[in-house]
């Protein structure tokens, strides 16, 4: 199934056990921190760590995502009150709304057509009022990341809060053009075998300054690592800020 993580409440479950709150969120939530009691908008918010992380912090938190199964377990987290759900894409978001937009968990990538990424960024420019800012995280193509995307060296184990253990692994079906897909495989406790197939674009750190300017941003910063490391020098990413 295509984005099986977020639409599979199965899989909704193994990816919220994986992932824990980390230096990214740090990160983000430190960005929004530049704005106190900022109106904040989480576009790609998945089961909502960071939404509710900023939230718990004093902001006021909308988060947005079009996989409602993810919505739905964000819904039933501690907090989830303090933060406005909405199931949809960009094109939902009202106009001159927020102060700051985050894009988390390399949203930006899922976006892979040219044209799609173009009217995401012209949505959050309308989204946010003038000075606003959007902060977002991309892997560095020149990292090559997904070449440590195979059964060996991406294995792992994930425990399951409820008891129980999940085997997961990630193999790359195709790479062409920038982009590059893959497929995450997972062995439930109880047998089960699912999959999860996506495709990510990686955008040079140049094609993300020209589409940013284009859609009426200025770039403030790009990091290369989660503590504000050169681009090369860092964790393998591109960590964007930009103004509107």
């Amino acid at each position: 199934m295509l984005h099986a993580e977020f639409r599979d409440p199965r899989l909704v479950a193994v990816y919220d056990a994986e992932y824990g709150w980390s230096h990214d969120d740090d990160f983000f939530l430190s960005v929004v921190a530049g704005t106190p009691g900022a109106r904040v908008l989480d576009l790609g918010c998945g089961t909502g760590r960071l939404a509710l992380g900023m939230a718990a912090a004093g902001h006021t938190v909308t988060g947005v995502d079009p996989a409602t199964a993810s919505l739905a377990a964000a819904r039933a987290k501690p907090g989830a009150e303090k933060v406005t759900w909405i199931a949809g894409t960009s094109a939902v978001l009202p106009d001159a709304s927020f102060d700051v937009a985050v894009m988390t968990s390399h949203v930006a990538q899922f976006l892979v057509d040219d044209e799609e990424w173009a009217r995401t960024l012209a949505d959050l420019r309308r989204a946010l009022v003038p000075g606003g800012r959007v902060a977002f995280d991309a892997y560095d193509p020149g990292d090559r990341r997904w070449e440590r995307w195979n059964p060996v060296d991406s294995r792992r184990r994930i425990a399951l809060p409820g008891g129980g253990t999940v085997t997961a692994w990630t193999e790359v079906t195709a790479v062409h053009d920038g982009t590059v897909a893959f497929t995450h495989h997972y062995a439930l406790p109880d047998g089960t075998r699912l999959t999860s197939t996506a495709t990510l674009r990686f955008r040079t750190e140049r094609e993300l300054r020209a589409s940013l300017g284009a859609a009426g941003f200025t770039v403030e910063r790009i990091h290369g690592g989660w503590n504000g490391e050169p681009v090369g020098e860092g964790d393998g990413e591109f960590v964007v800020v930009a103004r509107r």
